[in-house]
């Protein structure tokens, strides 16, 4: 077997470690783009000690970053003259901060580089350097190697992608979340599992992401609730944080699935939170994938995963792949999470999403190729 693997130069993680970052950083009179949430004040207690030594521009985002978002803040850095980003937030930000830090040293524009609405060329130029500092556990940005942005104009979601995106540190305090509400807490947590989860079950899978992934779906489907119902509880939220680095590190080295292959076109068509767009997704395509790849010539490996999966994962040697399936959407319903209709999907949009969820980059790492029939299946289940 030939596998190559990535991750981020340095991790560190444990609760307090925020405090390190002001002797964490290189040399004297480093110019800092700053990117974080709506809200930057919230973090003014760990930026605020950086301006003795360094010039900081502080850029923030409310929601997911759009391709606009991202050149406006790319012209905003070079101006400043940035040499590191640091970004201290949830996905989005981090995802800002990564197109951002990509993007400066190029010379063309964002639409060369993205993925799927663009011309997806790779960076000219290595990615400036940047620490991540995440605030939720759930999509683990802060080790992967892409940034995800909403193209407005076509309602798309799409990738920019290099391996010097990856950030030079993962700074992960798991105390960041303990005021992260329960709403965000459950969306995030099962994005976290999702994204151990398909990698596990993706053709690309190797020994590496396969011990990350089982790991990483059994912490966050063990403490999701207790997080959402005791907020301040360390033990769960170091969990999801373990989590969603296990998923970030797997997804970073392996590909995902039909659940992101569709999550990225609804979440720029409905505006629905990637989170629980995924939670509702999870298990009409386990369904889906299990019941095709039972049928087809070869899958016999991809079926075996499945059931590998819910004997594990539901705690039982006879648990089988539908008890998963619905333990996962039992979890859904407990935490919340709404059914994609209560977004706005109707079946009148379906054409449109399923052609191009099966054009999506996540879709290539689905463990079997899906037809429109079964796509649109997955749809009506989630619905």
């Amino acid at each position: 077997m030939n596998f190559e693997f990535l991750a981020p130069t340095r991790i560190l993680f444990g609760s307090g470690r925020r405090q390190e970052l002001k002797e964490l950083l290189p040399g004297p009179q480093q110019k800092l783009l700053i990117v974080t949430g709506s809200v930057p004040d919230r973090y003014w207690d760990l930026l605020g000690p950086l301006e003795a030594a360094h010039a900081l521009m502080v850029v923030s985002v409310r929601g997911e970053p759009s391709t606009l978002e991202a050149e406006e803040a790319t012209t905003k850095a070079r101006a400043f003259g940035a040499t590191r980003v640091i970004a201290i937030g949830g996905g989005s930000a981090i995802d800002l901060a990564k197109a951002v830090a990509a993007l400066v040293p190029q010379p063309e524009g964002l639409a060369s580089y993205l993925e799927v609405v663009g011309a997806g060329k790779p960076l000219h130029r290595p990615a400036l350097p940047l620490f991540a500092i995440p605030t939720t556990a759930g999509t683990g940005a802060e080790v992967t190697r892409n940034a995800v942005l909403t193209d407005k104009a076509t309602r798309v979601k799409a990738s920019l992608r290099h391996r010097s995106m990856l950030p030079e540190l993962a700074l992960v305090d798991p105390e960041l979340a303990i005021t992260v509400g329960p709403a965000v807490t459950a969306a995030t947590g099962l994005d976290a599992l999702t994204q151990c989860l398909e990698p596990f079950v993706s053709h690309a899978h190797t020994p590496l992401t396969d011990a990350l992934g089982l790991m990483g779906a059994k912490l966050a489907l063990d403490h999701v609730r207790q997080a959402c119902s005791e907020p301040d509880s360390l033990q769960a939220r170091e969990a999801l944080a373990t989590s969603a680095l296990c998923g970030g590190i797997a997804l970073a080295n392996s590909k995902l699935g039909a659940v992101h292959g569709f999550a990225a076109p609804l979440g720029g068509e409905l505006g629905a939170p990637h989170g629980a767009v995924c939670a509702r997704l999870l298990g009409p395509v386990i369904r889906v994938n299990y019941t095709k790849l039972r049928a087809t010539s070869g899958g016999e490996d991809g079926a075996f995963r499945y059931e590998e999966l819910a004997r594990y994962l539901y705690g039982s040697p006879n648990a089988q792949v539908n008890d998963l399936a619905e333990l996962l959407e039992q979890t859904a319903n407990e935490l919340g999470i709404e059914r994609l209709a209560a977004y706005g999907l109707t079946r009148s949009a379906f054409p449109a999403l399923i052609g191009k969820a099966a054009r999506a980059s996540s879709m290539k790492g689905n463990p079997v190729l899906l037809s429109e029939t079964e796509l649109e299946h997955i749809l009506e289940l989630a619905l």
